[in-house]
């Protein structure tokens, strides 16, 4: 694969009509010292089934491209689609609407409410985007879920009484919860040991040869190697391509 090229130009010649695309996003921020563009003209494609790993130093603009593709902030300019939808586009009310019933969102430090059980958790997107009929339907799909990730046995446990690495497969659960279009993950094995992120990097693996599309953030250099495409920041730009377009098992394994 030739090195230098936009990822966008190498990903659609190998692919169709990709699930998520960004066409010369920007992004700054006013600061005392004038405005910081913490994205420059960015050109992202993600097809449907891929699973893309970001990567760069702090700073480099890794979380702000995660914060554009799921409609937590706004460009400054440029255009923002996944699928049929113009992200850029919506209001906050749309985008909050749209999130809820499309997009899973995986943090480092997990986000899960304390005084609700691992399953109640799950539960919450159905409950807010309104989907499944019954709580009864919400929670056998929550157990379902969790059994996935292979945690339903602590399905009736405050978060508190499970260990961390639990406590992200619980937010990677709740993130599938109303069967998103893609996933986005922040530096999800940013808060865990190592033999913990390998664990939870394998959910991932498992959920991308079942057809999941995921977007993740890393720092780890070592996980980044091993998932289908990573793309590097540097100071708001691509600084490199490297795409493998294999699956993770033969990225892992070769």
């Amino acid at each position: 694969m030739q090195r230098g090229l936009r990822t966008a130009e190498v990903s659609s010649t190998m692919h169709g009509q990709p699930l998520i695309e960004m066409e010369q996003v920007e992004k700054a921020y006013r600061t005392p010292a004038g405005d910081f563009r913490a994205l420059k003209g960015i050109d992202l494609e993600v097809q449907k089934g891929e699973f893309v790993g970001v990567v760069g130093k702090s700073g480099a603009g890794k979380s702000t491209l995660v914060n554009m593709v799921t409609g937590i902030d706004k460009p400054t300019s440029g255009h923002i689609r996944v699928g049929s939808h113009a992200v850029h586009d919506m209001t906050e009310d749309q985008v909050a609407s749209w999130r809820g019933s499309n997009v899973g969102v995986i943090f480092q430090f997990f986000q899960l409410l304390s005084m609700l059980t691992v399953a109640q958790n799950v539960m919450l997107p159905m409950d807010f985007a309104g989907l499944y009929s019954s709580p009864k339907e919400r929670r056998e799909r929550a157990l379902y879920l969790l059994e996935q990730v292979e945690i339903a046995e602590q399905a009736d446990k405050l978060p508190s009484a499970v260990s961390g690495g639990q406590r992200q497969r619980v937010a990677i659960a709740r993130a599938l919860a109303n069967d998103p279009m893609f996933l986005a993950a922040d530096e999800p094995t940013g808060n865990l040991d190592s033999r913990t992120s390998e664990a939870v990097f394998r959910v991932f693996e498992k959920l991308v040869d079942e057809g999941k599309t995921i977007l993740m953030v890393t720092h780890d250099l070592d996980l980044a190697s091993r998932v289908t495409r990573t793309v590097h920041l540097a100071d708001g730009e691509f600084v490199s391509n490297l795409s493998q377009h294999r699956s993770p098992r033969e990225v892992a394994y070769a």
